[in-house]
């Protein structure tokens, strides 16, 4: 199994914290983003590749923040919002220079939730031929209409999913937290030759789960989708505590 984290975004939002520091390097609890998430990574024994992708912009500090990790980092060749290759995009970009022909794990690098990737992919591995996406239950309606929501039938398989709807179904959210089968991989080239919207990564499942079988998974524990200063400090101070760090009133990038 290989690895991709998507993290080639210009986090307009977060701005001026994103000027010189990309999102998914910020520091919550004392470490970067990815720090984390590497490290829950590195949980699963069978992924034998990690693969990061950037923009041109932040390619050099990536670079530099991977080499303990022997992570790859590819460089997509974008310098603004306004030319990125969407999450989609740059799935593909990986896919084509690494040469993947196995099963993927996808993630978001802003990304932060507390559930073991190990159990997960037990879940995924339990339905041969299948991707999957880890699902959170936001548990609020009006919260659900700002997330990509899913309807699982009885054995948990998506039967729908619909991005940012102004009347949720249900209030099961879909996570940038993705498990694709070796099979459905070269999809991936097929969904963007149909000309549709690279941009978002959940687009990819929406089109996927009415080709091939693909089951959310409901996770435990908390996740951050970390798109604002707010969810940004709440995600820092989340991780202080865990760290018996002291909690700040407001973000810094000081660790």
């Amino acid at each position: 199994m290989k690895a991709v984290i998507l993290a080639a975004g210009y986090a307009t939002r977060l701005r001026p914290l994103t000027d010189q520091v990309p999102k998914p390097l910020l520091p919550v609890g004392g470490r970067p983003i990815l720090d984390w998430l590497v490290e829950n990574i590195r949980g699963v024994d069978e992924i034998d590749e990690l693969h990061v992708v950037t923009n041109s912009r932040f390619a050099a500090r990536f670079r530099e923040w991977a080499a303990p990790y022997g992570i790859t980092v590819h460089d997509d060749g974008t310098h603004t919002n306004d030319d990125r290759l969407g999450a989609i995009g740059d799935l593909q970009l990986v896919i084509d220079r690494a040469g993947i022909d196995d099963a993927l794990l996808v993630v978001a690098g802003d990304n932060l939730f507390d559930f073991p990737l190990a159990g997960y992919v037990r879940f995924w591995h339990d339905r041969p031929g299948a991707s999957a996406v880890a699902v959170y239950d936001c548990g609020d309606l009006a919260l659900a209409s700002q997330y990509g929501i899913v309807d699982l039938d009885a054995a948990d398989r998506i039967v729908g999913f619909v991005e940012k709807p102004a009347e949720p179904s249900s209030t099961l959210a879909a996570t940038a937290t993705y498990l694709y089968a070796r099979a459905h991989v070269p999809l991936v080239a097929e969904y963007i030759a149909e000309g549709l919207p690279p941009d978002q990564s959940g687009s990819l499942v929406a089109w996927l789960h009415r080709r091939e079988p693909v089951y959310g998974y409901r996770f435990p524990g908390e996740w951050f989708d970390i798109g604002n200063q707010e969810q940004l400090l709440e995600a820092d101070n989340r991780l202080r505590r865990l760290a018996g760090r002291p909690e700040r009133a407001a973000y810094s990038l000081e660790p």
